[in-house]
């Protein structure tokens, strides 16, 4: 997806917010603001928002001197994350259709996602936004490729949002399933590390996926990933960053809430509405 210009601002707030969680240094805010200022100055040299994003945030690393300047919001949206747990387990117990809304449970671990709302009630979100229903709903296609699959790929999103995608994983029978998280930190995106504290690797086979960025990028990736991607007879792509960086991939279902007035336009949908989307085949 190519970057839009309301993205500009968008990522200069957040030059500003992750230099401030990074530093109290004013000096070093303000070194951090100008290398921002001119990466986005320059944004149409980079073919995608999570590749810009990665920019500034490398930045921040570089300015602080810290590897992972989230670290501490990463720790306290997973173990928010595992405290709704049971609640999660317990909806599905009381609900049809279970894969359905095990995706849609998946789904709302989107809103656990520090460079879109900071602090997050998480108690409170999830009861108002888990029985919300998808506004683009290509269950019935995502339902009938599993009747026939033998290996899922995930794409991982955020820390906190690998509770959520454990759910779903447990509730998928019989079927091999690999998940790919971020090769180093960047914003509150999921690592190894992370994904081994959620204990995802109890139910999946976790990778790197070889890129850096806050989205997949497919020309980064390793040869690891890349097999993985090929042997995979379904593709999910979580949240709006690998959405931005894969949109026009085929062959993916795109599993996000529509966080920002652009990717909603660009989905046709209302602001916050829950998306399960098929991209189609090659």
């Amino acid at each position: 997806m190519e970057i839009l210009l309301d993205c500009v601002p968008c990522l200069l707030e957040q030059a500003l917010k992750g230099s401030r969680l990074a530093t109290n240094d004013k000096k070093i805010q303000e070194e951090i603001i100008k290398d921002a200022i001119e990466i986005l100055g320059d944004y149409k040299s980079y073919k995608t928002s999570p590749e810009l994003a990665r920019a500034i945030h490398q930045s921040i690393k570089l300015k602080t001197g810290l590897s992972d300047p989230y670290v501490q919001i990463k720790e306290k949206d997973l173990e928010a994350a595992k405290s709704v747990y049971p609640m999660l387990k317990d909806f599905l117990e009381r609900v049809d259709n279970k894969l359905y809304w095990a995706l849609k449970i998946a789904a709302t671990g989107n809103n656990l996602d520090a460079a879109i709302y900071g602090n997050v009630d998480i108690n409170e979100c999830i009861e108002k936004e888990l029985e919300k229903k998808f506004a683009i709903n290509d269950f019935n296609i995502f339902h009938s490729k599993l009747e026939t699959a033998n290996s899922i790929l995930i794409i991982g999103d955020n820390t906190g949002e690998t509770i959520f995608d454990k759910v779903l994983i447990e509730n998928i029978a019989n079927i091999n399933v690999t998940y790919a998280v971020r090769s180093e930190p960047i914003i509150n995106d999921a690592t190894i590390k992370e994904a081994v504290s959620s204990e995802l690797h109890h139910v999946a086979e976790v990778i790197s996926s070889g890129c850096n960025a806050p989205g997949l990028i497919l020309d980064e990736c390793s040869d690891e990933f890349l097999k993985a991607y090929r042997n995979a007879d379904i593709i999910i792509s979580k949240g709006q960053g690998n959405y931005e960086a894969l949109s026009e991939v085929k062959n993916i279902f795109f599993l996000l809430k529509a966080k920002c007035s652009m990717i909603a336009g660009r989905l046709n949908v209302e602001l916050n509405d829950y998306i399960l989307k098929y991209s189609g085949k090659e």
